[in-house]
């Protein structure tokens, strides 16, 4: 039977491995995800989870531990978060190259410098081109319902990719929620033995990796690439099934709020689409007719998803937390992307950093935007960068005429007067 416990959105994933039954965790420390294996190490030490933890000297140690497990043939799972991830970087693309399921969380936060250790989307937004399947939970139930459901997909003979879970720093991964906690029986009905293209182990030699002839290399990447398109039925199935199982049905991609009737959509990911969902509220007491689409999955890309909800809309406002510099916030550029910019489309740059934003700020944001649309008619604007209560105009184009000032940091003592 389900137990609903209170609990972070650390704990919650780190159950969602232990009902996985995950076999290897290779990991190593970073704020804000260290709860997380911090807890998968106790339930091993307690005997309530039959797993081998390694201890590695470096994140990118971790990934290539956790990759050799899965290549072994055992149901691997690891998490970082920022550094961590970047440091990661040269084996996300190994693992998903080699075609070899495994899982991995990654608690977003910014990357330094300078030091910051607060929520932002530029860790998880920079690995959407390696491979990996991307999902990103609003929640600490979502949290874990993600991380199990990622196990199915990335070990469907559809799919074998690597996939990443994403939950916001501290505002999930330190927060404590009520987390509904499906019984083994349930979870073993629904997740598989686990399923994997190959193994490599002692006996028949096998390679993996060599020097391939140029043609055979760029039709691994059409194989790789139209395996992660196949992975949308792949979620849609399991989630299905999930919701079958557990009442919480994740049959869609994308998670569309007050969609119906509305003329513009809040469009964005993560934790801070429930305040949107408050702002919409408010909203439509003003007779603003908002609603919201958040995207659950980033890999696979919801492009049809997208096109439907958008389908007869006046205005997407699409809130990156994370920017492409130089250009926009690489939400807004995927969405723009799968629309075609029929509707307006306004594209906000905001709480980069863990700058708070509000339900109110949200609110403000989108009243905004529908006046630039009810004054101007059909608008195109990627990059509009709200901070602190105030619009800065970011997009291509002429530099904006203003910007925050920057704060001064007084130099040492030891240095004065050079």
């Amino acid at each position: 039977m389900a137990v609903k416990k209170p609990m972070r959105g650390n704990e919650a994933v780190a159950y969602a491995a232990k009902l996985a039954r995950v076999q290897v965790v290779a990991a190593y420390p970073i704020t804000p995800q260290t709860i997380i294996v911090e807890k998968i190490d106790e339930l091993i030490a307690n005997g309530e989870m039959d797993a081998t933890m390694i201890h590695v000297e470096s994140e990118h140690s971790a990934l290539a531990a956790t990759y050799g497990a899965a290549m072994g043939g055992v149901r691997a799972f690891t998490a970082t978060a920022s550094h961590g991830l970047a440091y990661m970087y040269e084996m996300l693309w190994w693992a998903a190259a080699s075609r070899v399921p495994i899982v991995m969380a990654v608690v977003t936060r910014a990357i330094g410098p300078p030091w910051n250790i607060h929520v932002e989307h530029a860790d998880i937004m920079s690995i959407r081109d390696s491979g990996w399947l991307v999902s990103m939970a609003e929640n600490n139930q979502e949290a874990l319902d993600l991380t199990l459901l990622m196990f199915r997909v990335t070990e469907d003979p559809r799919v074998y990719l690597p996939g990443v879970v994403g939950l916001d720093g501290f505002i999930l991964s330190h927060t404590v929620e009520p987390v509904e906690i499906p019984d083994q029986e349930t979870v073993d009905e629904f997740l598989p033995p686990r399923r994997q293209p190959y193994t490599i182990e002692p006996g028949p030699a096998i390679a993996m990796g060599n020097i391939m002839p140029d043609e055979v290399f760029e039709k691994h990447r059409m194989d790789m690439h139209a395996s992660n398109r196949a992975a949308e039925e792949a979620v849609r199935e399991a989630g299905r099934l999930y919701g079958r199982l557990t009442g919480r049905d994740y049959s869609s991609l994308v998670e569309c709020y007050r969609c119906s009737g509305a003329d513009a959509l809040i469009v964005g990911m993560g934790s801070w689409m429930g305040d949107a969902k408050i702002a919409v509220d408010r909203l439509r007491e003003k007779g603003l007719r908002f609603g919201v689409l958040r995207l659950r999955w980033v890999r696979p890309f919801p492009w049809s998803e997208i096109r439907e909800a958008a389908a007869g809309k006046k205005l997407l406002l699409v809130m990156d937390r994370s920017v492409s510099f130089g250009h926009a916030g690489p939400l807004f550029l995927e969405v723009s992307s799968a629309v075609e910019a029929r509707p307006s489309m306004v594209g906000v740059l905001a709480g980069v950093g863990g700058v708070d934003v509000s339900y109110e700020d949200i609110e403000r944001i989108a009243s905004e935007a529908y006046r630039l649309v009810e004054e101007k008619g059909h608008v195109y604007i990627p990059a509009l960068w709200y901070h602190l209560g105030e619009f800065y105009p970011m997009s291509p184009g002429p530099l904006p005429t203003r910007l925050p000032e920057m704060p001064q940091a007084p130099l040492p003592s030891s240095q004065e007067g050079r």
